[in-house]
This record gives C-alpha cells, structure tokens and sequence, in this order.
C-alpha cells in the first residue's frame, strides 16, 4: 500500500517513529480510516469459514436466540391463553345473547350481556395485573 494513498494525519508519528496503523472507526471522516476488510484484517483469507481450521463453530455464539427471562415468558404466555379463551367465550355468549334476544326472551339475554360485562372485566383486570409487560 502507497502513502499517498492514505495521507497522514495530524496525530500520525513522525518519520522518526515507525508508524502505527490508524484506529478503525467505521464511517469516519477520515478515508484512510475507512479501508477494505482485507487491509484491516489480512490474517482472514476469503476462504475463512470454511477452509479455515481455526473456525471450529460457525453461527451465533452461546446463548443466542434462547430467552432470557423465561419466568416472564411463561407468565406471559399463560395470561395470553386466558385471554384468548376469555375472548372465544365471549364471542360465544354474544352468539347466545342476540340469538335470545331475537327471539324475544329478554331475561336470558340480560344474564348474557352480564357475562359479557363479567368477562370484560376479567380481561381488564389481567391487563392491569402487571403494568411492566406492556
């Protein structure tokens, strides 16, 4: 690599001093800091991953992908599935409720609505439960 192809620095050594390669820092405003993966590193060959016998492992490190609080994952799910299923007999008990209310019997189709508003406020209360996890 040429000199002028990296001009020096104000903080560069002088010709007395052997001179030091400059720190990376991606996207500086420096060219000369910002030079191809090959300078930079020239101990990888492009053959590094897989012909390479110090890469033993390839892919994420340990622990990457797994969950890092699973007691919160396993609140949360279980509070999710009883929402939904709050939800699903919800729907059903509309279903109830407009089918007796169209057929004229009024009294079975306010216990309906009751269980509607019953069931409301229990999805309100696991939403309340724990206002961290929104």
């Amino acid at each position: 690599m040429s000199e002028n192809a990296f001009p020096r620095g104000p903080e560069a050594p002088g010709p007395t001093e052997p001179p030091r390669p400059p720190a990376y820092t991606p996207g500086s405003a420096q060219p000369r800091l910002n030079r191809p993966l090959h300078e930079r590193y020239p101990q990888i060959r492009p053959t590094s991953g897989y012909g390479d016998p110090r890469i033993r492992h390839t892919g994420p490190g340990p622990g990457a992908g797994a969950e890092q609080e699973p007691e919160r994952s396993s609140k949360l799910n279980a509070r999710l599935a009883l929402a939904l299923s709050v939800v699903v007999g919800q729907l059903w008990g509309l279903t109830i409720v407009v089918d007796e209310w169209m057929s004229g019997d009024t009294g079975t189709a306010w216990w309906g609505a009751g269980f509607l508003v019953l069931s409301f406020l229990v999805v309100l209360g696991l939403w309340l439960l724990d206002p961290k996890d929104r």
